[in-house]
């Protein structure tokens, strides 16, 4: 049980992010005493906890929130190469402090040929009943039709399954390739417009009430460079409700600790162009910078091409486990018969008694996703990643970041991540940057000490005249902050302005021990995440965090 959670530790020794979270819980009813009533009463069912409806805050003025820390890539024994059952995975969850997750078993024809998300969905039930103060999603790891992969997830509810398994059998390119008959799903025009009809479907099942809610994210997007520019694109264009961002860094942190091989990187970007690749990417596009993804890492790169269409595409950071690092379980043996494609389902582990295989890191343990939210519930959860209320971090750097932009002359909260700022030409504003650092040791044994902070800054040109275009030679590092010596909570007060045209702000910070010049250069980005030498990617010796954007719009 995270500390925040337990009732027998005091307030008082609990970070600001803690306390928030210990509110949300409260009034939840599942904190203390009313604990164990309110469980069962299912306190978190979905339809308890939709959004409640209340007045739009004026613009600018977005509402107080808590971030709850989650992970929406998570797979169990149902996906044909992991190796955990729901409960361990859940269980590892709530020790490593995840308020929620996602369960996202890959789409196979073993999956498929059993059920699919109906055959595991008593297994994910279970899981909830087990961790009742954990908000636990049921989701898909989609194989996105002539392209990589995706995370797709719904509210609990009495579909929430069956929209999984129908949508699987409808769209997945791993099992239309069988049914085509190829060898693979090839990125044709036909394939490309498939996707974008499959993320159509799922906003119509929305609408049509057939589940309340039911978001799309993009998984590890340069691990194969097969998703391009203009794929990333019509994604978003087919429902920016539904398909809302991607994984800014993947899952399998631990893949380049030292010992496990002389070409190993973070992230298991071990890759190189193939042809499936789109050929627009360039080398650096295959590995990971500070454990992130290059699209998003890139100062100017992909991320921010995205972003400077003035429009939200979100981030998130999670662990993608299948097989964690050093530890001595293994899938037990399978009875005579069966395999993966006549059950669906790997045989649970069994401790061998020494450490097996390995990339990954247990939920929350490394990678976390950050969600501001009003309360506590799976549709508020899913409403935050919507609105792009979101920040990430590895090795918990920080305790949490709090920011807000504001008119220098006028009261009011301001916007914060995800939101936007109207301002008349020639105004000035103030980002306010609140930062809790970290009060006790990681996971790893150490206290970590951030050294700085990156303001990033990019001018808003509107859509892309070029759906392939990857650049956005207007976003740069504008300010850097040297916070090495500060500890305990504090407030950056950064001024911007005055505004002379549509852009948006983004931060990010490291502990300072792995950065130099970035990819698009020194002037654009000084001290950026840099690749790590293969075999030598220890993740815990370079940690990061980054926020989501904040915008401005100009008053003509």
């Amino acid at each position: 049980m995270p500390v925040w959670a337990d009732p027998d530790v005091q307030e008082e020794r609990l970070d600001a992010q803690g306390i928030a979270r210990r509110g949300l819980l409260r009034r939840a009813g599942l904190f203390g005493a009313g604990f164990a009533t309110a469980s069962v009463a299912g306190a978190v069912s979905a339809a308890s906890t939709r959004p409640a409806a209340a007045a739009q805050p004026k613009h600018g003025d977005d509402p107080e929130l808590a971030y709850l820390v989650g992970d929406h890539h998570v797979h169990t024994v149902y996906s044909h190469d992991a190796k955990y059952t729901f409960s361990q995975q859940a269980m590892r969850a709530a020790q490593f402090g995840l308020d929620w997750m996602v369960f996202t078993e890959h789409s196979n024809f073993g999956h498929a040929n059993a059920g699919g998300a109906l055959a595991e969905h008593a297994e994910v039930l279970k899981a909830r009943a087990e961790n009742p103060r954990m908000l636990i999603f049921q989701g898909l790891e989609w194989y996105i039709p002539a392209a990589e992969h995706c995370t797709v997830f719904a509210s609990p509810g009495k579909n929430e399954a069956e929209v999984l398994r129908q949508f699987e059998l409808a769209y997945d390119g791993k099992l239309l390739k069988r049914t085509e008959g190829a060898a693979t799903h090839p990125d044709t025009a036909a394939n490309e417009a498939l996707a974008v009809e499959a993320i159509k479907w799922l906003a119509e099942r929305k609408r049509a009430g057939y589940v309340d809610d039911v978001l799309v994210l993009a998984n590890h997007p340069s691990r194969l460079g097969i998703d391009s520019p203009h794929e990333l694109r019509a994604w978003r264009d087919a429902d920016p409700e539904i398909m809302i961002g991607m994984e800014g860094a993947p899952g399998a942190q631990g893949a380049a600790l030292p010992g496990r091989g002389a070409t190993s990187i973070r992230g298991e970007y071990e890759n190189k162009p193939s042809g499936q690749s789109w050929p627009g990417y360039p080398s650096e596009a295959y590995v990971t910078y500070g454990g992130f993804d290059w699209m998003t890492a890139t100062v100017g790169g992909l991320w921010d091409a995205l972003l400077s269409e003035g429009r939200l595409f979100s981030i998130t950071s999670n662990s993608d486990n299948h097989r964690t690092v050093g530890d001595t379980w293994r899938n037990g043996d399978w009875p005579a018969g069966q395999n993966f494609d006549n059950t669906g389902k790997l045989p649970d582990p069994v401790d061998a008694g020494t450490p097996q295989p390995g990339s990954d890191l247990w939920p929350g343990q490394f990678s976390r996703t950050h969600v501001g939210v009003r309360k506590y519930g799976y549709l508020e959860v899913m409403a935050g990643l919507r609105a792009g209320r979101v920040w990430v971090d590895h090795g918990q750097l920080i305790d949490g970041i709090e920011v807000r932009l504001v008119d220098q002359s006028a009261s009011g909260r301001g916007a914060t991540l995800g939101g936007r700022v109207r301002a008349g030409r020639g105004q000035r504003l103030m980002l306010l940057v609140t930062i809790t650092t970290a009060s006790r040791p990681n996971y790893h044994g150490e206290l970590p000490k951030p050294a700085h902070v990156d303001v990033i800054k990019g001018a808003v040109r509107g859509p892309a005249a070029d759906r392939d275009s990857w650049r956005a030679p207007d976003t740069r590092v504008v300010r850097s902050f040297d916070v090495g010596g500060r500890t305990g909570t504090y407030t950056l007060k950064i001024p911007v302005g005055p505004v002379t045209e549509p852009c948006y702000l983004r931060l990010r910070g490291s502990d300072g021990r792995r950065n130099g010049p970035g990819l698009l250069g020194g002037d654009v980005d000084p001290h950026g995440p840099i690749a790590h030498t293969p075999g030598d990617g220890d993740p815990w010796l370079d940690t990061w965090f980054y926020t989501n954007p904040l915008f401005i719009d100009v008053e003509s």
